[in-house]
């Protein structure tokens, strides 16, 4: 594409760091081959069976997926980071860099400031990856790319959903995909990934993110319509255009059959 992206909607998968849990939380009195499951049980148990999700603090990326979107809104490309290697200190750099490559577009997420961007700044220190344009250190707090209501820099949809968590989003990502007839979770769900990584099953993983990054930006879409940036009539536009996008893919991508399969059309009330 000959136009720089004006937005980079992205989706992370991570996994656990098995030898950290072990050290850190276990002070290595559980071997790393079974701190893992050891934690997730004891996260069962603290919220009677709700969760076993570990923190971001004890986790690495494994897959980076960006959706490029043009100044209009317009879908440009998908790209999974570092495929096929899927390297997890590559991933990380190469996310930060082409942000910057592409002059730091507006990088947009759904509960990306509560999870997504807090593990890839930690990755970057684990990794010793510098940023000073993310953190701007020495700009007012306000102008910093990272002050949670610096839209302009990064656009959380499930911020502004929210109004910025004054309200809970009970059904999250999929709850928002599904209201505008969009597949949302399919087969996979978040909660899967540790074990599907364990199972070696990268290309699902990815296939999953990649999904996950579909159904952001179709609610982006919707988001911008909700606060004036877009006209409903070109959203749909944009839609259809999307969904003719995806077709040409399939070749290449098989995994957008099984998103094309589960797609369904917005209903839209003004037109009844």
């Amino acid at each position: 594409m000959s136009e720089r992206p004006s937005y980079l909607v992205f989706d992370i998968e991570s996994v656990a760091d098995a030898a950290l849990i072990s050290k850190v939380h276990f002070n290595g009195e559980v071997p790393a081959e079974k701190a893992v499951a050891r934690y997730r049980t004891e996260l069962l148990d603290k919220s009677n069976g709700e969760s076993d999700f570990i923190p971001y603090t004890f986790q690495y990326p494994i897959c980076v997926t960006v959706a490029k979107v043009a100044g209009d809104f317009s879908l440009q490309d998908v790209v999974v980071l570092d495929e096929p290697q899927f390297r997890p200190h590559e991933i990380c750099n190469k996310f930060w860099k082409g942000w910057l490559a592409y002059q730091k577009p507006t990088l947009v997420s759904f509960n990306g400031r509560g999870f997504d961007i807090p593990m890839m700044e930690l990755a970057s220190f684990r990794y010793g990856i510098s940023i000073p344009e993310w953190f701007a250190m020495n700009a007012k707090t306000f102008d910093q790319p990272r002050n949670r209501y610096n839209t302009t820099a990064h656009t959380d949809l499930y911020d502004i959903l929210t109004n910025f968590g004054a309200t809970r989003f009970t059904g999250g990502l999929n709850l928002s995909a599904n209201i505008l007839g969009k597949p949302g979770k399919i087969e996979t769900k978040g909660y899967m990934v540790q074990d599907m990584y364990d199972e070696g099953r990268l290309a699902e993983i990815n296939d999953y993110c990649r999904c996950d990054v579909l159904d952001t930006y179709f609610v982006f879409l919707r988001t911008m319509v909700l606060t004036g940036a877009l006209s409903l009539r070109d959203e749909q536009v944009i839609v259809k255009k999307t969904k003719d996008w995806l077709t040409a893919q399939l070749e290449q991508r098989p995994v957008y059959k099984t998103y094309l399969d589960n797609w369904g059309d917005w209903t839209n009330p003004w037109e009844n």
